[in-house]
């Protein structure tokens, strides 16, 4: 048992490395002492315990969470607790599916049935209502991005196509090398992890950004929870942010804030007489008028009764159904003003799962970024137009982890993208260095630059390969200029999106059947 633990805690260790900063081909081992477990555990002369092995990988993925997202309980317990548990489930399955199979079939297809399963499980995680997916395997090759410049073809999932077959084909070298001690058994599983990265060297290194450069100032104004919603006033806090654009050089072309920068609740009904539009439009007319500012802040609509939507209720003091939105505004010195409205919205904090069958648990809703329950949400990925050769994507917070999403800028025309966020509900912990990190898998996947305003955390600039050009530091006061090159090229992964994930997907499902249809026949054949 003793043994069993050590492997359990080596897993975790090679599991976590990745998301606190460390390379990530520590993910090419980490399933390897799982796998040495079940192969004990599923061999015949084990049968009297072989239920037990549930706990070993249980244990190490719940631990795994708990290490990687302890961080979200800084926000809220309730939503820590829930993310830790739906994950670990979305873990455990496919290891349970292949442990089942793998006793009973042979082992090409118990192989098919985990890595096509686990990518499955990951691929209904990022597409479905319930979703939290910080964690998918993809993802740990974060802050490596020299290595999986292919991501332009495969997005994430190749990445955890990548780490599932070298975890199988080092375990089967192992298993080898103890029977027979020959260190050429080794040799596949170090031609499989060679080969990506030569190709992705080569890609990293012949990749050049046409020169097509805009001037951007992001505004990091530090400001926290405590400040923002109950000590510091809206004046305040707008003209903190206004005094940071002050810095931006005279020629430039986008000032970006970060998420609900302006929380004081903007109408969007009567957007054109809002005094605090108005405050922002003086400012550029005084210093800059040939910017835009890229503004995060609360808004909200009402509707009429026969209009409203689904997520539009009546509240306190107000006659009419009304939503509040999570936006990003587009002001400049016209009279124009672009909306665009936060989709992937929080769980529990702005959304609830389901909401058409779960209405009546609405009360539960948590608060989170400065509004309490369901807010509505957009329906497109709108794309920001200053001219006709300035086509911006604004993802707002966690919408950055989610690659075939953001595709869907790019596909309206984006030729850059700017993500606003406030991470610092996190604290300094791993969370908010992990979210700048996924920012550079979206350079990559989409091959946009990127520029990122954090309210604290990080806010700074992505080229287009994934490298960061500059960076703030958290806890920090500020602003900075970058220049990005605009691309309008469309990528295999923008026009495609989650592809590989989709074909794991059917090929899991062909693989089920035809185990089924094996044991049903009571054949034989499998491949072995």
């Amino acid at each position: 048992m003793q043994k069993k633990i050590l492997y359990c805690f080596i897993s975790l260790i090679l599991f976590s490395i990745p998301w606190f900063g460390g390379p990530g081909y520590f993910l090419f081992g980490a399933f390897v002492p799982l796998l040495l477990i079940q192969e004990e555990f599923a061999a015949p002369k084990k049968k009297g315990i072989k239920g037990s092995f549930f706990l070993y990988y249980a244990l190490t993925f719940l631990c795994w969470n708990i290490v990687n997202v302890y961080w979200i309980k800084n926000a809220v317990w309730v939503g820590a607790i829930a993310a830790i548990i739906i994950n670990t489930i979305l873990m455990a399955v496919p290891f349970m599916i292949y442990h089942y199979v793998w006793k009973r079939a042979g082992r090409a297809l118990a192989y098919t049935i985990l890595v096509t399963g686990w990518i499955s499980a990951e691929y209904a995680y990022l597409h479905g209502q319930i979703s939290f997916p910080w964690i998918l395997l993809g993802n740990g090759f974060a802050n490596n991005v020299g290595i999986i410049q292919w991501y332009e073809y495969t997005g994430l999932f190749g990445g955890g196509l990548w780490v599932l077959v070298m975890n199988l084909l080092i375990f089967e070298a192992v298993k080898k090398y103890r029977r027979a001690k020959n260190i050429r058994h080794f040799i596949l599983p170090a031609a499989v992890a060679v080969v990506p990265v030569i190709v992705s060297l080569i890609i990293y290194y012949r990749y050049k950004e046409t020169e097509n450069p805009i001037t951007v100032e992001v505004i990091q104004p530090n400001i926290f929870e405590e400040e923002k919603f109950m000590t510091m006033s809206q004046r305040e806090q707008i003209k903190t942010i206004l005094n940071l654009a002050g810095n931006a050089p005279g020629d430039v072309d986008f000032i970006v804030t970060p998420e609900t920068s302006v929380d004081n609740g903007i109408w969007e009904n009567d957007i054109l007489h809002d005094r605090t539009i108005a405050q922002f439009k003086r400012f550029l007319f005084d210093k800059y008028p040939n910017a835009s500012f890229v503004l995060g802040a609360t808004t909200y609509r009402w509707y009429n009764e026969e209009d409203k939507t689904i997520t539009a209720r009546k509240r306190k003091n107000f006659d009419y159904p009304l939503d509040a939105f999570n936006t990003a505004l587009f002001i400049d010195t016209t009279d124009f003003i672009d909306i665009y409205h936060k989709s992937k919205l929080v769980i529990g904090a702005e959304t609830m799962p389901f909401y058409e069958n779960l209405k009546s648990l609405e009360k539960f809703s948590l608060d989170l970024g400065g509004f309490t329950g369901l807010m509505g949400k957009g329906q497109e990925r709108s794309v920001f137009v200053k001219s006709e050769d300035k086509k911006i994507g604004v993802a707002i917070c966690y919408e950055s982890i989610y690659g075939e999403y953001c595709s869907e800028y790019i596909e309206n025309g984006a030729e850059a993208l700017f993500v606003i966020t406030n991470d610092s509900w996190w604290g300094n912990t791993a969370g908010h260095r992990q979210h700048f990190s996924f920012a550079r898998l979206r350079a990559v996947e989409l091959r946009r630059s990127i520029a990122r305003s954090a309210n604290t955390g990080i806010s700074g600039f992505i080229n287009q390969r994934g490298d960061v050009i500059s960076r703030t530091k958290w806890n920090e006061r500020t602003s900075q200029t970058g220049v990005i090159n605009l691309n309008d090229k469309i990528t295999f992964y923008a026009k495609y999106g989650d592809m590989a994930g989709r074909l794991c997907g059917y090929v899991f499902l062909l693989s089920a059947l035809y185990y089924i249809a094996y044991i049903r026949r009571k054949k034989d054949h499998v491949v072995d």
